[in-house]
């Protein structure tokens, strides 16, 4: 098989479309939730992204022509690749904006620099994880139920990557809703469009044109010159700033965050290793995993907070006919973008309501999937794991809601314990949500593996779970929190002792009450099969 086949093109189309509009949402969210600098951005970030889709995309490319060189094959398609959309999300409002806001709460000099290393930190460890966990990546699954663990991901999807830019859609619903139903057309409708053009450059096209007969285009206006940022930003290794970074008390933190987050990816990462294997393409899941694990730490090191993963959709690349070139020409054409400005000029033309589309559309996959290949005694588990997600993000609309109408500022009204017991007092239960907000993909995992536990009747292993709750919650990695005025953050004192940015004054609202009742369902479960027996078949059935 040579490098390039005459199916590439088409499969670096899709495949580069796909980057672009991640990095279309990507660039506009470090902006505008983030604040940070165009500097940063174009001259660290998008540089250390570059790296890590060279580091990834060229391994996979060669490992293609290795397999199809050994087994004497034409036909061998190579891993798609590309930054993990779930933890572009979570990186950004589960790491860096808390980060940013605790800074500006505690009158920090540089807030954004602070929020950046937290993303550093998050990265770097999230890649020391799947890049361990590449050799014992099949013992974890085992030991896992895949409930457990698809439903914490849809969780992800339907709130971060569903509901948010479904309200963003109907916010501007001309463009929105067109380019939806033309997402669900192609993709859900299973049609392919005339000439071979392919859908996501449809859907782009189309939105961008809507776009800019609504007035959602040009982004920031016609004052904005999109040619400003169009030079070369050479990659430099951010070691410094990551030592710093560790430094800062991030590491415990955000591991409520990283840990979940980098243990999806991995295990996403091996169902699509596994997926590739039932298209005939069977690659060796260690080193697979490995160069995985080591593109993340790649971006870490020069700059990028977001971790990278290896994609779903190897069977769809391989049918368009992509071989091993496709996979060269998209980390060549997403380096060229990241290291020349041009993502600048980009979000400029095309503005984030063009794509958000094809996003949702992989939020709503995400959460498809995990009812489509769960058995159906454990669909309830799924359901009871979406829970933590949704709460988790409508928290963050609620707390976004209250900066905009001036929570936190000088002169207005503080989130503290006041303003919980008065909510409280209205039946609105939101120290509630903010309990289960922090931590929640733990959560997430944990009560959904319970239910599973609990269908299955396997009360020892139940407890175990409940038991690892409990130590979560006891660790304040789960369900602790603190008020900052403004904001709500994971409250974990031990931070002092790491020269964290934890202060006492800060009301927190430690997670004692939760570690108790873990325990006490532990011993629950464990007593079950003493004061309780199945139901009878027929009983159940009526």
């Amino acid at each position: 098989m040579k490098l390039f086949s005459p199916g590439d093109g088409e499969g670096f189309v899709a495949a580069f479309v796909n980057n672009l509009v991640q990095l279309l949402i990507l660039a506009p969210l470090c902006t505008a939730v983030l604040g940070f600098s165009p500097a940063l951005i174009y001259g660290r970030i998008l540089p250390g992204v570059a790296i890590s889709f060279l580091v990834g995309n060229g391994y996979y490319a060669w490992q293609a022509l290795v397999l199809a060189r050994r087994e004497g094959r034409t036909d061998v398609c190579a891993l798609p690749f590309g930054i993990s959309t779930p933890a572009i999300f979570a990186h950004i409002f589960l790491v860096m904006l808390p980060a940013k806001q605790l800074a500006v709460a505690q009158g920090m000099a540089d807030p954004e620099r602070f929020a950046w290393h937290a993303g550093l930190v998050a990265c770097f460890l999230g890649g020391v994880l799947e890049f361990s966990c590449a050799f014992f990546a099949a013992r974890i699954r085992r030991v896992t139920p895949q409930a457990a663990m698809l439903a914490t991901l849809a969780g992800v999807g339907l709130g971060f990557l569903g509901l948010a830019f479904l309200f963003q859609a109907f916010a501007s619903p001309v463009t929105g809703l067109v380019t939806l139903i033309l997402v669900f057309i192609v993709f859900f409708g299973r049609m392919k469009l005339r000439a071979g053009i392919p859908a996501t450059v449809a859907v782009l096209v189309v939105g961008t044109a809507l776009a800019w007969a609504t007035g959602l285009a040009p982004v920031g206006g016609w004052h904005v010159r999109p040619l400003a940022q169009l030079h070369l930003y050479a990659p430099h290794l951010v070691l410094g700033d990551l030592g710093q970074a560790f430094a800062g008390g991030h590491i415990v933190a955000y591991l409520s965050v990283v840990i979940p987050i980098g243990l999806l990816g991995v295990l996403a990462s091996l169902q699509n290793i596994e997926s590739a294997a039932a298209a005939g393409d069977e690659y060796p899941v260690r080193s697979s995993l490995v160069v995985n694990g080591l593109a993340t730490l790649a971006a870490a090191c020069f700059g990028s907070p977001f971790p990278t993963s290896i994609y779903i959709g190897h069977p769809a690349w391989k049918k368009l006919g992509a071989r091993a070139g496709y996979s060269v020409l998209n980390g060549l054409a997403v380096t060229a973008v990241c290291l020349t400005g041009t993502m600048a000029a980009l979000t400029w033309l095309i503005p984030a309501e063009a794509g958000i589309a094809i996003i949702l559309w992989i939020g709503v996959i995400i959460t498809a999937q995990a009812f489509e290949v769960t058995p159906r005694r454990h669909l309830v588990a799924v359901v009871v794991g979406l829970f933590p997600g949704l709460a988790a993000w409508t928290m963050l609309m609620v707390k976004a809601t209250l900066s905009a109408a001036g929570m936190g500022q000088a002169g207005g009204p503080v989130l503290g314990a006041p303003l919980v017991r008065t909510a409280h007092a209205a039946g609105a239960f939101i120290g509630g949500g903010f309990a289960l907000e922090q931590g929640f993909l733990y959560s997430a995992m944990i009560w959904s593996a319970m239910t599973v536990c609990i269908v299955d009747r396997q009360w020892l292993r139940a407890a175990a779970w409940s038991g690892v709750g409990a130590a979560l919650s006891l660790a304040s990695l789960m369900h602790a929190y603190t008020l900052t005025g403004r904001d709500s953050v994971i409250s974990f004192p031990l931070m002092d002792w790491l020269g964290g940015t934890w202060q006492a004054g800060q009301a927190p609202f430690p997670a004692g009450g939760a570690a108790l009742g873990y325990a006490l369902a532990a011993v629950l479960f464990l007593l079950v099969r003493f004061w309780a027996v199945p139901r009878a078949d027929d009983e159940l059935a009526g």
